[in-house]
C-alpha cells in the first residue's frame, strides 16, 4: 500500500472551519429570550384559540361516516383502490334511492360491491377496496 491518509478527504482544513465559523457568527442575531414557562399565556393567544372555527363545533367527522343530510358536497365519488373504478353518483339521486339517513360507507360499498375485476378466488380479498373521494 502507497501513502494514503485516512478519510483525509472527509476532514476540513482549518482554514474552511475558520471561515464556516465566521458566516455562522455573522448569521446570528441576537433575539429576545420568549416567555418563561411560568409566565401567564397573553391575552392575544387566548382569543385566537377561541376564534377559531374548530373549537367551536364538533370535530370534523370524515365524509364516508356522514349521512347523506350532512355532506356538503353535491356530487359524491368512490374509488376501488385495487381496480381504479370510479363510482360518482349526485346527492339528491343517492338521497332519492337511498333516503337521506343513509351512511355515505354503507352505499358506497353497495356500489362497489361484487364489481371488481381484480380477483384472487379468496372470499376475504374480493371485491373492492373504497377509497373515499370528498
Amino acid at each position: 500500500m502507497g501513502k494514503e491518509r485516512m478519510a483525509g478527504w472527509r476532514m476540513y482544513t482549518r482554514k474552511q472551519i475558520e471561515r464556516l465559523a465566521g458566516v455562522m457568527e455573522r448569521q446570528r442575531q441576537p433575539s429576545a429570550p420568549g416567555p418563561a414557562p411560568s409566565d401567564p399565556l397573553p391575552e392575544a393567544l387566548w382569543q385566537s384559540l377561541l376564534d377559531d372555527p374548530r373549537a367551536a363545533g364538533k370535530p370534523k367527522v370524515p365524509i364516508q361516516q356522514c349521512r347523506f343530510a350532512d355532506i356538503q358536497s353535491h356530487m359524491l365519488r368512490v374509488e376501488c383502490s385495487r381496480c381504479s373504478r370510479i363510482v360518482e353518483m349526485q346527492k339528491a339521486e343517492a338521497i332519492r334511492y337511498f333516503g337521506a339517513d343513509a351512511i355515505w360507507k354503507n352505499v358506497g360499498h353497495r356500489l362497489l360491491d361484487q364489481t371488481c375485476t381484480n380477483r384472487t378466488g379468496r372470499h376475504e380479498e374480493d371485491g373492492c377496496w373504497p377509497n373515499w373521494i370528498t
